[in-house]
């Protein structure tokens, strides 16, 4: 386990002297899940109206900018859609490049800037890439509302997606956050030698901040001689007020109001243990 700077734990392992370029792929995969309960069909409909017009492809050029501004890259090229009815795109053209800028260098101290929910990025990073797609959905009949965004960080050389991480979890500031990551290949050092990872990691969670941490329950599921880790987390607290759009909780009769909490639980659990769940009482 590496030391906790700033309520972040940072691994390290020395540095290899490389022959030629570090071949090493570093793969983190995010689902982030936002869930609401929008009451009407007219609600319902504003949400979505709601979600594409607060995540247009400028919003997402922007967290995309801060996200390359993290991993210490920097941006070729920039092209964005917005679509109709709804929807929107950005692909970006990335290169390895400059250091880390001070006011980023905790992956904590910048967290609290906004971010958006993107409908669909992609970036290339010179054999990586950065993408993200939403996917907004109903429930026909109870009137919950779920979105999804998937984010994929893919990243070859010396920069990680792991610096990213808390940035990208309180950008999004999400219910429910299921993330995977992988490193891939090989890299070989001056003797020869091959290399299968350049860094320590015994859990994501090691790159959490403590600040972070403590507001969700998380669940491990880590695979270390593959490389592989997933990391669960879901809000430990609830809040009916937090999940309600366009509706204030005194509008709902105490029976309306309970079945409407049991709902958004029910559905929270279902997406966090990936499948059908009954709640305990």
């Amino acid at each position: 386990m590496g030391a906790l700077h700033n309520g972040v734990i940072s691994t390290s392992m020395d540095k290899l002297q490389l022959h030629g370029f570090n071949n090493l792929t570093k793969s983190l995969s995010f689902n982030i899940y936002d869930i609401c309960y929008a009451k009407s069909e007219q609600q319902q409909r504003r949400y979505i109206e709601y979600i594409d017009e607060a995540y247009s492809a400028k919003r997402l050029t922007q967290i995309l900018t801060d996200v390359t501004a993290i991993i210490g890259a920097e941006i070729l090229n920039i092209a964005r859609q917005d679509y109709e009815p709804q929807g929107a795109s950005v692909t970006m053209l990335i290169s390895e490049g400059h250091d880390l800028p001070a006011s980023m260098t905790t992956s904590d101290s910048n967290s609290e800037a906004p971010g958006p929910l993107p409908d669909a990025v992609v970036a290339h990073l010179n054999k990586s890439h950065i993408t993200v797609h939403t996917y907004p959905e109903s429930h026909p009949h109870n009137g919950i509302s779920t979105f999804r965004a998937d984010i994929d960080v893919s990243t070859c050389g010396r920069i990680s997606p792991l610096k990213a991480l808390n940035y990208l979890i309180r950008s999004f500031e999400s219910d429910i956050v299921i993330m995977d990551y992988r490193v891939r290949g090989f890299t070989r050092d001056i003797s020869g030698q091959k290399h299968y990872i350049d860094h320590e990691i015994t859990s994501i969670q090691n790159y959490i901040a403590d600040a972070t941490a403590d507001r969700y329950q998380m669940i491990d599921v880590n695979v270390y001689q593959e490389k592989i880790f997933h990391t669960k987390m879901i809000l430990k607290d609830f809040n009916l007020d937090n999940y309600l759009f366009q509706t204030d909780k005194e509008e709902l009769g105490e029976t309306e109001r309970q079945a409407v909490q049991k709902q958004l639980r029910q559905e929270m659990a279902e997406i966090f243990y990936g499948r059908n769940y009954k709640l305990r009482r």
